[in-house]
Formats: C-alpha cells, structure tokens, sequence
C-alpha cells in the first residue's frame, strides 16, 4: 500500500507517477475528493470539539457560582451528539480512504521504461545462443505424446481444464528440478523453508492479491483460507506484523511449493501443454531487505535465477518491464524469459520484483532503524517455475526421433534414490 500522507501532500507527483502504470485517472481522482472531504470532516470535528471544551469551562464556572446551567447543558448535549456524529463520519472517511488506497498499485521507478504493454517491454540482455537445429523442433506436447511424458485427458478427466498428469521421467525431472533449484539457492545464501499452501486473507492483503486478484484465487469454501497463488505470499508473510532488528536483515528464503491460479482473464491463451496450468510447482526466492540495500538483493537475485537457466543450459533472455506491463505490487521487474525453439520464442519463466516498502506497509513488517521503527523493502523472483523449465529443457534438449537428452547438472539428481 502507499503512503497515504504522501500522495496528499504530493498529489500531482503521485498522479504522475501513477500514470506510468495506467491508473484510471477517475481513481485517482475519487482519492483526492475522499482526501479534501476527510479534512473537511476533520476540521469540523476539531472545531465542535473546541466549542466543547470552550463550553464546558464555562459550565464549569456557572455551576461553581450558582448560576442557571440548564441553557449551558442542552447546548453541551447538542455538541456531544453532534461530535458523536462527526466522529463517525471521520471514521468511515477514513475506512473507505483505506479500501480505495488497497486498490491503487505500486508506483513504479523512475528507471522503469515508459510503455503500455509487453511490446513496450525492454530487452536487457540475451544469455546464450539457441541452438540450431538440423530438423523443425517439436513442440513440448508433441514431445509429451511421444515419450508418454505427460497424460492431458486423465489430467482433465481428475480435475478439469488447465490440469496435466505427468508420469514416468517428466515425473522424475520435475522431482529433480525441484532439488536442483533449492540447492542451487541454498548456495547463493537462501534458506530453505517449508510453508503451508493454504493462507488466510490477511496473509493475501499483506502481500497485495487481495482484495483486487480475489477472482484468480481458489477459496476454500467455509473457511477464511486461500489455496496459494505463490510461495511470495507465505515466505513474506512469515514476519507480518513484526519487527526486526536491523542485524536480521537481509533475510534470504527460498521454498518449493504447488501454486495455485483460476488464470481469470486467460480464456484462449496457451490452451495447449502445460504453459498456463491452474496448478504448478515453483521454487521462489523472497527477500526481506534494509531499504538502503535492496536494489543490489534485487541484482543478486535476477543474476541467480540466470545462472541457474545457465547451469541447465537454457538460451534465456533478461527483460525490464515497462510501467504498463508491471505487477500492481511491484516498483521494478525484470523478466527472465527462456527459449522455446518448438514454438520459435521466448517465453516467461521467472520475474523478479522490487515491491519496495508497499507489501511492508500493507503487512506491517517493519525494523529497528536505531530508536525508530522503519518499513523493510520486500523482494520476490522465481527460481524457478519448474513446469516452465521442464517445457524448456523438453524443446531444448529434444532430438530428431523425439527422444530427450536430460542436462548434465540434473543427471545426479535423475538417479537420485528417495
């Protein structure tokens, strides 16, 4: 959430930089009249409440002199009822100046490229050269049939649409992807946390999908818990409404778990494979960081995610989003999108996001800055999604007969015994 001071006293800047991300300006615009009415509200509050006090003086020392205080009296019932009145009216200002302020997004930096959409995005840096095929590269689908890596109709037929069965070795290479990435983030510092995959909706409005995405995430029917839609959101939760001290910081995370998305607003998009599942497995990093430290956590944690492309052998690109393309929590973002040859593309497989101190003011997460409480910076990516990279590593690693090669680093990992 923003600083709500902050845009009052810099409306203009705020609305400026608001723009960037697309915000309806009516929002906005509704934001600045519940501002100007608050501080109406506010004014005649203060000044009922000097009249109150004025009045109650005076009654004070007509009752000690032995005067005629039942005029006095009536007006200071009057004034009690209408302060009653305007007290309330300040408290539901400001409730509602709270609800709207949980649907306005992060501001985005400055250094974030101006654009509306994805085509505006811009490209950083490529890693690695695809590789040149001798025949047309299949698709990862084409591959899965081939190879009865993935069952899609039993996996339709156990759920719904957007649900896949992997068996036999796609089973095994999601397994070992799924160890590969937390060890590889183990040793970049991260630790390794189990959280649970069902959230209550404080842990959701602290990291910023509700109360705007409540329509992209399975509820449990009953209950005041949510099926989680990312590993961001427990990870950072894990200090809600708590404070750290400076020493703590930076706290590193890492988790694997199954995610969880009614992919609202996709209808027809990747509708074949398992590039959009409404379940899938992930390996996420989260960031806990000292404001004056976050951006090089931010560089530290893209640079992981590449390697880890790298280390598998993966062409990937790194992307900066532009500000009409950025998440509504995130100040910055950088893609990472990993080649598909079969579908002759890049496609996304991590993004890695600054969200700055807008999650730490919506969860509370603050630390000891010397004899202050001051708000963390909080900062998530994928390392990775594991359906993604195992999608990448079938179109990457595939060969003429439709066999697949597993890559070097995750043969250890294949012959694993668990």
């Amino acid at each position: 959430m923003l600083d709500l001071k902050l845009i009052e006293r810099d409306f203009e800047s705020a609305k400026s930089k608001l723009a960037k991300k697309g915000v309806n300006e009516a929002l906005l615009n509704e934001l600045k009249e519940r501002f100007a009415a608050l501080k109406d509200a506010k004014r005649a509050f203060e000044e009922k409440r000097a009249q109150q006090k004025s009045l109650s003086k005076e009654f004070g020392a007509y009752k000690a002199q032995g005067k005629d205080i039942s005029e006095l009296k009536e007006q200071l019932d009057a004034l009690k009822s209408e302060i009653s009145t305007l007290e309330s009216s300040v408290q539901e200002i400001e409730s509602g100046l709270q609800e709207l302020a949980f649907a306005i997004p992060n501001f985005p930096d400055d250094s974030v490229p101006e654009g509306l959409s994805e085509d505006d995005n811009l490209e950083l840096k490529k890693v690695l050269e695809p590789k040149e095929f001798s025949f047309t590269p299949k698709e990862h689908w084409e591959l899965a049939e081939l190879n009865g890596w993935i069952d899609f109709e039993r996996g339709v037929k156990l759920a719904k649409s957007r649900f896949a069965l992997l068996k036999s070795d796609a089973a095994k290479l999601e397994r070992a992807l799924i160890n590969f990435f937390l060890d590889f983030n183990a040793k970049s510092g991260f630790a390794e946390v189990c959280p649970p995959v069902l959230n209550n909706s404080s842990m959701l409005l602290g990291t910023g999908q509700l109360p705007k995405f409540g329509d992209d995430l399975f509820k449990i029917e009953g209950e005041d818990l949510y099926l989680i839609p990312t590993a961001e959101v427990p990870l950072t939760n894990i200090y809600n409404n708590e404070i750290l001290q400076e020493s703590e910081l930076p706290q590193l995370l890492t988790a694997y778990t199954p995610c969880f998305r009614k992919e609202a607003g996709s209808a027809g998009r990747d509708t074949r494979g398992i590039i959009r599942q409404h379940q899938f497995d992930k390996v996420e990093m989260v960031a806990i960081a000292h404001p004056d430290r976050s951006d090089k956590i931010f560089e530290m944690m893209v640079q992981n995610a590449s390697d880890i492309l790298s280390a598998l052998g993966l062409p990937h690109r790194l992307v900066d989003l532009c500000g009409g393309d950025l998440g509504f929590s995130a100040a910055r973002t950088i893609d990472l999108e990993v080649w598909l040859p079969g579908q002759n593309k890049y496609r996304e497989i991590s993004s890695v996001s600054n969200m700055r101190d807008f999650q730490a003011r919506r969860a509370k997460i603050r630390f000891k800055d010397g004899k202050k409480n001051s708000l963390v910076h909080t900062l998530n990516g994928s390392a990775l999604a594991v359906g993604r990279t195992l999608i990448a590593i079938m179109e990457n690693y595939q060969n003429e007969d439709g066999t697949i090669d597993i890559p070097e680093v995750l043969k250890p990992y294949m012959n694993r015994n668990i």
